[in-house]
């Protein structure tokens, strides 16, 4: 085993060029009212980990060009598509009316497990609320369906980057699954 160089790993990855031609996968996030660059820009970087269709930035989320959040997002802010739209319901009523299922990264009383989503609950729109307070009621009773990431020692959540990154990853495995 030999750890590769940055260019070894350079050659296999796409470019903003390539990109466009390459199928995203079917899910678009939105970050409601999210309080830390530094998540924004890690959340950025997540996202094109996984190629997802786009991120939407609302309510009091920062956006791009915020140094902090270009700094965490390394270059990602230009390989996602992205908009900020400061009204999340607005985002989630065009979504849902081009049929897009929506669905929260939240606790609820009919949450299932993150790893329990179906083929047919793609394609989708990933709401992560803000670090505090999480999903509002108000865009819960818009869901079509609540995700949750089992927690087992006292806490009762994670960080909100780290919890996208779990479950967004999840989300691009059960898609792959099902393609093939």
């Amino acid at each position: 085993m030999k750890k590769l160089t940055h260019d070894e790993i350079a050659q296999k990855r796409n470019t903003l060029e390539t990109l466009n031609g390459i199928k995203k996968l079917p899910v678009y996030v939105l970050l409601d009212s999210i309080r830390s660059n530094y998540n924004v820009g890690s959340i950025f970087r997540t996202s094109d980990g996984v190629m997802i269709e786009k991120l939407f930035l609302c309510g009091y989320t920062p956006h791009p060009p915020k140094k902090e959040i270009l700094k965490t997002a390394l270059g990602s802010t230009d390989s996602v598509k992205w908009e900020y739209i400061k009204n999340s319901k607005e985002v989630i009523l065009k979504l849902k009316n081009e049929g897009i299922k929506i669905c929260a990264l939240e606790l609820t009383n009919k949450s299932k497990q993150y790893y329990e989503v179906s083929e047919r609950d793609f394609p989708l729109c990933l709401i992560v609320g803000n670090e505090i307070t999480g999903v509002s009621q108000e865009l819960i009773d818009l869901c079509d369906l609540s995700i949750e990431i089992p927690q087992y020692g006292i806490k009762q959540s994670l960080n909100v980057a780290v919890a996208y990154g779990i479950a967004i990853f999840e989300l691009r495995k059960i898609f792959t699954l099902y393609r093939k």
